[in-house]
């Protein structure tokens, strides 16, 4: 450090330093000694800004270091910091000049053993409780046999040829795996994204959706399985409209999806039997409900053959039914031939009859009497006849016209006197009838004038009189009390006069 410390001056017993050399000489020397730490405490204060920094404060019973983890490690690690949390944290120690503070800059950050583990696991259990997804109202129904299962494991494992073979054994459906890492960082988002891709798939399409998920997972530690406790995969499963199974872990493992799905099964072979019947039994039971069905169809017909035949017994005979049928068609038979000649000889006898009254004279006479009829009408279609009734109803026409003619007059007549009347009562009522008596209207600068002081500010005044208007001087000629014009053949006092409702919407004061 020598570089950046003064040689002392004569006379003084220390070197003297700046701010900023004092500053960055221990920014330096902090940053050389604490380069790598890990820290064992509990989170105090969090803070979230926008930015995606995380900042927070590591404590003890007796101590607090501020931390800072900046985005791109606050987006990789594994866990969210909350607040009480105890964690161990990973970083290198730094400085904040401005502030003259000094701080851990995180680089990983992981919960301080299994009890911090279980702690975070409870909160969010009860966080996600409270908000209602474990409820046994929203979980769906299994399909009965699913036409195809959606898997989403490791491809490598035990766990998918257990879940393959148990399948094949029990009832062989078409599989879809969706590989994905079951532990460590990348676990919980790839199993959110398998989740999530299987319920975007459109069914019957190149890649047909599935109609049942499962979600499985060999047995392992708390460490192992914590990525099926991410709240990112817990609300995956919660939000998929496929049912889905999840079978993480062996019987007494639980994890967070385990709640949320629609189905838990104690081991991913467990998860098989629940999506599947077994077939052989299916085919059992179908024999056995179809030599039933053959049994009751026997039965059955038996019944109804036996009802039948009692029925037969209790009929007549078919000859003893026909019988009298028989003998009416028989007589029916004999009687025809004479019926046919009657008829014919009746009919024959009409025809005759009727045919006797179309002879030729008889078709004459109703000739002529047709045109005696016709000739009657004749008379009556003249040109005279004609003539007459048109005369007749002109006279009618000629008639109703005068008449309305007349009826019109009178109208129009009464009302022009209702209309002269009316304008007379209004030059009587106006204020130019009252102009006549005497008065007169002041205006002045283009406004009424109602008072002396109104007229000793107007800059000129006009008088309007009944025969024509007065421009005079400035207002200040008018003091005192207003009073009235009074024209030679004023008869009273204007003062007194009240004119009555002007019909002129710019009337001054009449006096």
């Amino acid at each position: 450090m020598s570089d950046l410390i003064d040689d002392p001056i004569e006379g003084e017993n220390a070197p003297e330093f700046s701010v900023s050399e004092l500053s960055g000489a221990i920014k330096r020397m902090i940053e050389g000694e604490f380069s790598h730490v890990r820290i064992k405490g509990e989170i105090g204060r969090v803070s979230f800004p926008r930015s995606g920094h995380v900042y927070l404060d590591l404590k003890d019973d007796r101590s607090v270091i501020s931390a800072v983890m900046w985005k791109g490690v606050a987006a990789r690690i594994s866990m969210r910091p909350e607040e009480g949390m105890e964690v161990v944290a990973t970083g290198r120690l730094t400085t904040f000049p401005g502030q003259s503070k000094y701080q851990l800059v995180v680089e990983d950050m992981k919960p301080a053993g299994v009890g911090a583990l279980m702690a975070m696991l409870e909160k969010r259990k009860a966080m996600l409780q409270a908000e209602g997804l474990f409820e046994q109202g929203r979980k769906k129904p299994l399909p009965y046999l699913p036409e195809i299962i959606g898997v989403v494991t490791s491809p490598s494992g035990a766990v998918i040829r257990d879940i393959l073979h148990r399948l094949r054994d029990r009832f062989p459906r078409k599989v879809i795996i969706w590989p994905v890492a079951v532990q460590g960082e990348q676990c919980a988002p790839q199993v959110a994204n398998a989740i999530a891709g299987f319920n975007q798939m459109t069914p019957g399409g190149g890649m047909p959706r599935p109609d049942l998920i499962i979600v499985a997972r060999g047995g392992g530690s708390i460490e192992d399985l914590w990525g099926f406790n991410e709240e990112i995969v817990a609300r995956a499963a919660a939000a998929s409209d496929i049912p889905l199974i999840s079978a993480v872990g062996h019987e007494t493992d639980t994890t967070l999806i385990d709640f949320v799905s629609d189905k838990r099964a104690p081991t991913p072979t467990a998860a098989a039997e629940l999506a599947v019947p077994v077939r052989l039994e299916i085919a059992g039971w179908v024999e056995e409900q179809g030599a039933r069905m053959t049994r009751g169809i026997g039965q059955a017909l038996g019944l109804r053959d036996q009802r039948l035949r009692d029925l037969a017994r209790a009929m007549p005979r078919a000859d003893a039914l026909l019988q009298t049928p028989r003998q009416r068609l028989d007589t029916a038979g004999d009687a025809l031939p004479r019926a046919l000649q009657a008829g014919v000889q009746s009919r024959r006898v009409v025809l005759a009859t009727k045919s006797g009254g179309l002879s030729g004279e008889g078709l004459k006479r109703l000739i002529e009497i047709q045109r005696q009829k016709m000739g009657r009408h004749a008379d009556r279609l003249s040109v005279a006849t004609l003539e007459r009734d048109v005369g007749r109803y002109k006279e009618k026409t000629d008639d109703l016209g005068r008449r309305l003619a007349d009826v019109g007059s009178r109208q129009v007549k009464a009302l022009r006197d209702r209309l002269e009347a009316t304008d007379r009562m209004r030059q009587t009522l106006g204020y130019q009838a009252t102009l006549e008596r005497g008065y007169a209207v002041v205006r002045g600068d283009g406004a009424l004038v109602k008072t002396a002081a109104q007229a000793g500010k107007a800059a000129a005044i006009e008088i309007e009189f009944a025969d024509g208007r007065l421009a005079v001087g400035a207002g200040a000629a008018v003091t005192g009390t207003a009073a009235p014009a009074q024209p030679a053949a004023t008869k009273s006092k204007p003062q007194k006069a009240k004119p009555k409702k002007a019909d002129s919407p710019d009337q001054g004061s009449l006096f």
